[in-house]
């Protein structure tokens, strides 16, 4: 989880870099990233088991890539090119919370005081680090409709973390990225063709082109591979706490650039959001609760056994 986002947190900026040329749209990019990552993970299935997938299951793939891929992918990519790339991670910060609300109403999972501390914390080091970067409110332009779309995409991949958890475990991860990621393709390729046709490829530069190739390879097709591992081990809101690493990337990567300086504000921040993430991955789940009361059930019941046949 933390590889898959700080290569996110790598792609955001880059992908902004090749928005702003105004050569590639949004849409563009969400087109080449869906559609690299299917080839990859096409050819990666031809070097290891081939697993049959019934029609449901293929329909709730198709749900899954919608809700984890094109909607995520499209909605986050729209609303980066919109808003600035400061509230867009300011608004990134709310999809732990909202992992944590759907996981209690369709998983029945605890909210307990350590999910609301461990979240409360990351979110108060993840806002302190964007807003002591100094790049919130820039480019305004269309911004609240960026906003929307952001906001959009972090409660499209909450749901998805939600509903599949469970579905994940029955596949591996090359069989549910490669249908995934084809039906995605397949939906978003309806729409994005006049652009993938009008778009003028020769003048694109080398920089572009490269900072093109991390978000297909590193930011889509290896990202979704970690992310896999991640979904099929952790706690949907464990998973969702490792979203706040993606702004110390992007404040990490400015100072590197020069655009920013390191700062005891800074510090203070990535440390808040270490222990947001200690906190939550520290918290209790519904299946570690269950097992404690049945044994506290237990030992009532062999202690209270063992008491009434003394008396």
């Amino acid at each position: 989880m933390l590889g898959a986002n700080v290569m996110w947190g790598l792609m955001s900026p880059l992908s902004k870099m090749v928005i702003v040329g105004g050569i590639v749209t949004p849409l563009v990019i969400t087109n080449l990233r869906m559609a690299g990552a299917m080839v990859l993970f096409w050819i990666t299935s031809l070097f290891v088991p081939r697993e049959h997938v019934p029609l449901p299951d293929l329909a709730r793939l198709f749900c899954a890539g919608m809700l984890g891929v094109l909607i995520n992918q499209s909605c986050f990519m729209m609303g980066v090119g919109l808003t600035s790339p400061g509230d867009a991670s300011i608004i990134t910060t709310s999809m732990p919370l909202w992992v944590m609300i759907l996981a209690a109403l369709i998983l029945k999972e605890p909210i307990t005081a350590k999910k609301v501390g461990g979240i409360v914390c990351g979110a108060t080091g993840a806002l302190l680090l964007i807003l002591s970067s100094g790049h919130v409110g820039a480019d305004r332009a269309s911004g609240i409709w960026g906003d929307l779309l952001v906001l959009t995409a972090q409660f499209s991949y909450a749901l998805y973390l939600t509903l599949y958890k469970n579905f994940v475990a029955r596949y591996s991860l090359v069989t549910l990225m490669k249908w995934m990621f084809t039906f995605a393709f397949l939906v978003n390729f309806c729409y994005a063709a006049p652009s993938l046709y009008s778009t003028v490829w020769s003048a694109l530069s080398w920089a572009e082109i490269g900072s093109l190739a991390f978000t297909v390879v590193c930011g889509t097709y290896i990202a979704y591979v970690l992310i896999m591992i991640g979904q099929k081990t952790l706690r949907p809101t464990v998973v969702g706490m490792y979203n706040y690493f993606q702004p110390i990337v992007a404040c990490m990567v400015g100072i590197y650039m020069g655009l920013d300086t390191f700062n005891l504000e800074k510090l203070a921040a990535i440390l808040l959001i270490f222990c947001g993430v200690w906190l939550v991955t520290r918290s209790k789940s519904r299946a570690q609760m269950l097992a404690e009361q049945s044994q506290q059930q237990k030992t009532i019941n062999k202690y209270g056994t063992k008491a009434a046949f003394r008396n």
